[in-house]
């Protein structure tokens, strides 16, 4: 009864948001639920099977401008199925990728992922005659019955899709599939030897992270309107790590909770940028020594007491 309560409620703030707060607010707000979905992703794969991703931004990119050049070149298009065409793609790269780092694990792991987004970023400079390279590219309005300029269009349009994919992760984790991803985060030998198919289990987690990465990526084309290289490098990689570790591994919700917490972190610090570094890296440290399970945790925790 209190949960549906408090699902009541977070639909009534969000329905009720871009009406009462400043622009720039509602935007930020939009900014922070793209984050969100591209931290539940990558919480599937690092939170609840335990491999650890530094190329997370180059699934973004791809999907963002996969997201582009489908909205310029088939403008017709309506924007649930640009989506999908950019969660698509994006998963198919990120089984492409799944299959040969079965073998990794850690550190190697890391490394390969980070490989994968510096591969990204020099394949988007090098298309410049795709997706304009250093230039940037911009970014037309998506359509769903007219364009969605405004932005309370956009935003509306990103929580639904947020609202959408936090109820599918949501009900992933809760079935086979989630149980069989928490066993390998523990031990794989474990898992291997009660009958999960560890590879395959692994690939899943590789490419369902990718596909919701890759609709995240759509929707923050949408939300800029502008790409370039310079958005999708490895700090970018290493924000959205950070958001899963400060919101709590293996918590739904709590990458949502991390994706505000950084997003709007990052915003105060644009201000102080030559000490941006040391208050992040404070953040952080703090978030570890004293909540070291995430936000998320130590909220569990509070409501047991």
């Amino acid at each position: 009864m209190r949960r549906t309560g408090l699902v009541v409620l977070v639909a009534l703030v969000t329905i009720a948001w871009p009406f009462v707060a400043p622009p720039y607010l509602v935007f930020l707000t939009t900014l922070i639920l793209v984050n969100g979905i591209v931290a539940i992703g990558l919480n599937l794969l690092t939170g609840y099977t335990n491999q650890l991703s530094f190329g997370h931004a180059g699934f973004v990119a791809i999907g963002a401008y996969t997201g582009a050049l489908v909205t310029i070149h088939a403008p017709a298009l309506p924007v649930p199925v640009t989506l999908l065409l950019a969660g698509l793609v994006t998963a198919l790269v990120g089984l492409a990728l799944g299959i040969p780092c079965l073998r990794l694990e850690g550190l190697y792991l890391a490394m390969a992922t980070l490989a994968f987004g510096f591969v990204v970023l020099e394949a988007i400079l090098n298309l410049d005659w795709l997706t304009r390279g250093a230039d940037g590219l911009r970014v037309p309005p998506p359509s769903l019955v007219t364009p969605l300029t405004s932005e309370t269009a956009r935003y509306f349009l990103v929580a639904a899709v947020t609202a959408v994919m936090v109820a599918a992760a949501v009900s992933l984790v809760r079935t086979r599939t989630g149980r069989a991803f928490l066993a390998i985060r523990e031990s794989e030998i474990a898992a291997q030897a009660s009958g999960v198919d560890v590879a395959r289990y692994k690939t899943v987690a590789f490419v369902v992270s990718a596909f919701y990465t890759g609709v995240a990526g759509g929707l923050f084309a949408f939300v800029v309107g502008f790409l370039s290289p310079d958005g999708f490098d490895v700090f970018v990689s290493v924000d959205y790590l950070v958001m899963v570790i400060v919101g709590g591994l293996a918590s739904v919700p709590g990458s949502l909770v991390g994706a505000a917490v950084v997003t709007l972190l990052n915003d105060w610090l644009a201000r102080f940028q030559n000490y941006r570094p040391l208050i992040f890296g404070a953040v952080l440290v703090a978030v570890m020594l004293f909540m070291p399970g995430g936000i998320a945790s130590a909220a569990a925790a509070l409501r047991r007491r």
